[in-house]
């Protein structure tokens, strides 16, 4: 890893992502050292120039190991595509969409080509993404999609999970960005021991050892029995059953309302989540600052931030920039294991 840099993606160049960047770059320069942003020139300055004090200066480079002998305090730009006008900070719009998409699959295809060793992507606009005719909804997917045609693999040849992850709680989800009524017919046998076997094979990678995988129920008190609903025994029992015979400490499923607080004292490595939500607020309520964002099942190594946007605030200075800085730090543990 020493001899590669580690890539991070401008985010929407309306949001906050940009000057988080910056932030890091100054707050940060032991960590970001041999990074450098895939963006564009002109919007990295302007986000330079939010921060209070002064601005740090940007480089362009030209290659993704010129960042390698970057001075010290220079945000070194790697610029995908021609220079843009920088958007209006806070408004989505398609063109923030496709820059930002644009440096995603610059960077994830620097990855798979074994250019950089990771992939920290800055947050992204959902709305700004479709408003451009990119046809996934998030980071994720678009990965995901990259990593199979980089390997000339059907999609369904590619399954990826996202992990949210900070100090106290990991978990793993079971379906992504799709709506709830879509994210329940997601629960299949399949699609459970699917995410039990990615589960195994990462956090096996990060701590060295089996992780002991704690599995939510769907329905409340994890169906009661089959009084709240049959998706524990018809679909997730046979799926840890499954996952058991393969060797992987899987036990559950457990109720919802209680099982993030056992793994977070400590009785679990990991808690598989059946849907989205399920799973991010908890880790979110414990806060955003230290939350890092995984792509499991990826032959590359990808982290993000746990926040969004931030339209709200974009452009003042005021962002926290802590978690893309624990995103970072993940970045080089994963890179060097």
């Amino acid at each position: 890893m020493s001899r590669r840099p580690i890539a991070i993606s401008l985010g929407d160049a309306a949001g906050i992502g940009p000057e988080t960047i910056a932030m890091a770059f100054r707050a940060a320069p032991e960590l970001v050292q041999h990074c450098f942003v895939v963006g564009d020139v002109g919007v990295m300055r302007r986000a330079a120039g939010f921060l209070p004090g002064i601005a740090m200066p940007v480089a362009r480079i030209g290659a993704a190991h010129d960042a390698l002998t970057v001075p010290p305090r220079c945000i070194p730009v790697l610029q995908p595509g021609p220079d843009v006008t920088a958007p209006a900070m806070g408004v989505v719009s398609a063109e923030a969409g496709r820059l930002a998409a644009d440096c995603v699959v610059w960077g994830a295809r620097a990855a798979l080509r074994g250019e950089v060793a990771a992939l920290v992507t800055a947050p992204l606009h959902k709305e700004a993404l479709a408003a451009a005719g990119v046809p996934y909804p998030g980071h994720t997917e678009l990965l995901q999609a990259e990593a199979a045609a980089f390997a000339h693999r059907p999609l369904s040849a590619m399954p990826v999970r996202m992990m949210l992850a900070n100090p106290e709680l990991r978990t793993v989800l079971v379906s992504i960005h799709m709506s709830l009524r879509a994210a329940l017919d997601a629960v299949t046998f399949d699609n459970v021991l699917q995410t039990l076997r990615i589960t195994q094979a990462a956090l096996s990678t990060m701590l060295g050892r089996g992780p002991r995988i704690a599995v939510a129920g769907l329905n409340p008190h994890a169906g009661e029995g089959g009084l709240f609903g049959r998706e524990e025994i018809d679909t997730i029992v046979p799926a840890i059953a499954a996952a058991r015979a393969e060797g992987i400490v899987a036990d559950g499923p457990h109720a919802p309302d209680t099982v993030f607080m056992r793994a977070r004292t400590g009785e679990f490595d990991v808690v598989v989540a059946m849907y989205h939500d399920q799973g991010l607020i908890p880790v979110k309520y414990l806060g955003v600052e230290q939350g890092v964002n995984v792509t499991l099942g990826l032959p590359l190594v990808r982290t993000s931030p746990d926040h969004g946007t931030a339209f709200d605030i974009a452009g003042t200075g005021t962002a926290d920039a802590r978690s893309l800085i624990e995103a970072l730090r993940m970045a080089r543990q994963l890179a060097g294991a």
